[in-house]
């Protein structure tokens, strides 16, 4: 039986290549966004079409939609639509800003995990995959709310993969650090020019592939950081006295002198 998947923020960037690359490994891809800029989705088992992942009922339209066309069937789910800002917090953002980052980044992931849950229940195996981010390790400076939002999306998934751990539904999380994507046009920071934009949209699809065509992981281990750089930084989180990881992530993400 061939697999689907159901992919949100999909017209751009990551979602793209990740469609790209699972439509080449033989899957039914749902590639989904606000953007109809699907010129590009040209291969036969690529399905497009259009989602809010702020509205409730953008979901049920997109995923009943979709379901037609894999006779009700889905593997996986992947939260990939996210949005962000960067610089200082106070001069950079805004009241609208910091809510456009929630309602995207937070919001769309709940939705979405919401609403595909029958689908992905009915489905023995099924994945529900949130697109996280580094940021996630250690809040980020000139990131704020991006960091903010991407902490809830590792408390969503790591709450879920336990909650839906017996409807034989694993949730996890792949968290690359800054890549080479539109979501970082014209964004740098202290992080961005101290560690480089070193991922490109095709390493974090091959990631997410992975998770998506694993089997079942035991122990459980619901993250999967991206790169170099960031599976490092995930490791010294585990590892490393508090005060160490505050210096470290202020070396590396900052040029403020930050008191110990």
């Amino acid at each position: 039986m061939t697999r689907t998947v159901f992919i949100s923020g999909a017209a751009q960037g990551i979602g793209r290549a990740t469609a790209q690359l699972l439509a080449n490994h033989g899957w039914i891809v749902g590639a989904y966004d606000i953007s109809n800029d699907f010129d590009w989705a040209t291969h036969h088992n690529i399905h497009t079409g259009h989602l809010d992942v702020t509205h409730p009922d953008s979901w049920h339209h997109a995923l009943n939609e979709f379901s037609h066309t894999t006779g009700g069937r889905l593997d996986v789910l992947i939260n990939n639509a996210g949005i962000l800002y960067g610089g200082p917090f106070v001069t950079a953002g805004s009241f609208d800003k910091d809510a456009s980052l929630v309602d995207v980044n937070v919001k769309g992931v709940l939705f979405g995990a919401r609403a595909s849950y029958p689908w992905l229940c009915a489905q023995p195996g099924a994945r529900l995959i949130n697109v996280a981010s580094a940021a996630a390790i250690y809040g980020t400076p000139d990131m704020a709310v991006y960091s903010a939002t991407k902490f809830a999306v590792r408390g969503i998934t790591e709450a879920l993969d336990l909650e839906w751990d017996q409807d034989d539904i694993t949730v996890s999380s792949v968290c690359p650090l800054y890549a080479k994507t539109g979501m970082l046009t014209g964004v740098e920071t202290g992080g961005t020019k101290r560690m480089g934009v070193k991922l490109s949209a095709n390493d974090i699809a091959a990631a997410i592939t992975a998770v998506a065509e694993s089997s079942r992981r035991t122990p459980a281990e619901p993250h999967h950081p991206v790169g170099m750089q960031a599976k490092m930084l995930y490791l010294g989180s585990h590892f490393a006295p508090h005060w160490l990881i505050r210096f470290v992530n202020a070396k590396l993400t900052t040029h403020r002198k930050v008191r110990l």
